[in-house]
C-alpha cells in the first residue's frame, strides 16, 4: 500500500468525520438547558460515542478483542445515528432560515423557546432512534432475489445453469458467524451449479474473520461446479494477498485477471478490483488480455466487482457480468448518489447482448444498517439454445 495517499486520505476523512459531530453537537447542546445537572455527562456521552468508531478501527488492526468489538458496534451504529441527525440539522436550520424571511414558524414556539428546543431534540433522537433500528432488522434480513437470462449461444449438456451469488459480505466484526451461517443456508438451499462471490468478502482486517474461524463456516458453501470469488476494494485495503490466501484454504477459489473453461461448457472470467493500482502500484489487467483466446461461441461469464465501464464487456462478447460494490447507497439518501455515479446501482439491465447483474450486497460496512434498498442473495437462472 502507498502510505502517503493513504495518510492523506484518512487525514480527510478524520477532518471531515470530525466536522459533521461539531455540527451536531453545537446543535444538541443548544437544545440542552446550560442549568441541567446532567449536561457534562451528555457533553462526555456524546463525544465517547462519536469516538467510539474511530477508536475501534485503529484497535481492531493492534490488539483485536471482545472490548474491541464492543466499541466496533457501539461506533458503527452511531454512524448510522449521526448520518440522519445531521439530515435532521440540516433540516431545522434550512426552516429557521426561510422563516427568517417569511416568518411560519406559530408564535407558540417562542412562548418558551428553550422548551421548545428541548421538545424537537427528543422528538428527532426518537425518531432517529426508530429509523436505525428499522435499518438494522432490515439488513439483518436478506431476500433471494430470482433471474432468469435467456444466453442466445448452444451449450453441451445442461440447457440450464443454476447461479448462487453474492456481494459485499464484509465478513468480519459486524457480519460474523450468524452472517456466514446464514449466508451459506441460503445458497446451500438454491442448490446452484456454482457460487460466484463478486468480491468484498471480508470487511478490510482479516484479524476478525481469523479470530472467529468463519472461514470453517465458508466451506460449508458447496456447487458441484465450485465455489469461485474476485477481489473486491476492502481485500485490497486489508491486504488482498492475506485474505486470498486465507480464503483459499477455506475451498474458494479465486480468479485473479483469470479465465477458466467450466464443464467443457462455458468460461468464467473473474478481474482484480480496479482499486488495485491505488493500493498495490500494480495495474490489474485489461479486460481484452483477459478474454484473448476466448472462443466466443461459448458463453462467456464475467464477475467485476465495481460496475464501471459496461461497454468493454459488451465489446468483448461478455454474455453476463456480475458486479457489486455500490450497496446501492446502503443507506437513504446516498442512493441517489450511487445512482449518479454508476450505470447501474443496482438491479438488472442488458446492452446489446450482455445481460449485467449488479448487487446491492449481502452484507454491510460501517453503519450495520440498510434503508431504501434489502440485502440480497441473486439466484440467477441461464437458458441456453
Amino acid at each position: 500500500m502507498k502510505i502517503a495517499p493513504f495518510l492523506v486520505f484518512i487525514s480527510i476523512v478524520l477532518i471531515i468525520y470530525g466536522l459533521i459531530n461539531t455540527y451536531i453537537f453545537t446543535r444538541f447542546m443548544q437544545c440542552v438547558p446550560s442549568g441541567w445537572q446532567g449536561r457534562i455527562w451528555a457533553i462526555i456521552i456524546f463525544w465517547l460515542l462519536a469516538g467510539s468508531f474511530i477508536i475501534a478501527r485503529f484497535m481492531e488492526r493492534a490488539y483485536p478483542c471482545d472490548f474491541t468489538e464492543v466499541m466496533t458496534w457501539i461506533g458503527s451504529f452511531w454512524l448510522g445515528a449521526m448520518v440522519y441527525f445531521v439530515l435532521a440539522a440540516l433540516l431545522v436550520d434550512f426552516a429557521r432560515l426561510v422563516n427568517h424571511f417569511i416568518p411560519f414558524f406559530p408564535q407558540v414556539f417562542y412562548a418558551d423557546y428553550q422548551k421548545t428546543k428541548l421538545i424537537a431534540l427528543i422528538i428527532t433522537m426518537g425518531l432517529v432512534f426508530l429509523t436505525v433500528t428499522a435499518g438494522f432488522i432490515n439488513a439483518r434480513n436478506p431476500v433471494i432475489t430470482l433471474l432468469d437470462l435467456n444466453i442466445a449461444k448452444k451449450i453441451q449438456g445442461s440447457k440450464t445453469l443454476k447461479i448462487a451469488m453474492a456481494s459485499d459480505i464484509h465478513l468480519g466484526t459486524l457480519v460474523g458467524k450468524r452472517g456466514a451461517s446464514h449466508l451459506v443456508e441460503m445458497i446451500n438451499g438454491l442448490h446452484p451449479d456454482i457460487i460466484l462471490l463478486a468480491g468484498d468478502l471480508v470487511d478490510e482486517d482479516l484479524k476478525p474473520v481469523i479470530r472467529r474461524n468463519l472461514g470453517e463456516t465458508l466451506k460449508n458453501l458447496y456447487a458441484p461446479l465450485g465455489v469461485y470469488a474476485i477481489t473486491g476494494n476492502h481485500e485490497y485495503i486489508g491486504g488482498a494477498a492475506e485474505a486470498i490466501a486465507y480464503l483459499t484454504a477455506h475451498k474458494i477459489k479465486f480468479l485473479s485477471d483469470t479465465v477458466e473453461f467450466i464443464d467443457n461448457r462455458f468460461y468464467l472470467a473473474g478481474r482484480d478490483d480496479r482499486d488495485k493500482s491505488r493500493f498495490t502500484g500494480k495495474q490489474r489487467k485489461p479486460l481484452a488480455e483477459i478474454l484473448k483466446g476466448v472462443d466466443p461461441a461459448f458463453p462467456i461469464l464475467l464477475m467485476d466487482h465495481q460496475p464501471f465501464q459496461l461497454s468493454k464487456p459488451e465489446e468483448l462478447g461478455v454474455d453476463l457480468q456480475l458486479s457489486g460494490h455500490t450497496h446501492h447507497g446502503q443507506m437513504w439518501p446516498f442512493n441517489y448518489i450511487t445512482n449518479t455515479i454508476y450505470e447501474i446501482s443496482w438491479g438488472y439491465k442488458k446492452k446489446g447482448n450482455t445481460h449485467f447483474y449488479v448487487s446491492s450486497g449481502y452484507g454491510t460496512w460501517g453503519p450495520p444498517i440498510r434503508l431504501g434498498n434489502r440485502p440480497e442473495v441473486v439466484s440467477i437462472t441461464l437458458h441456453f439454445q
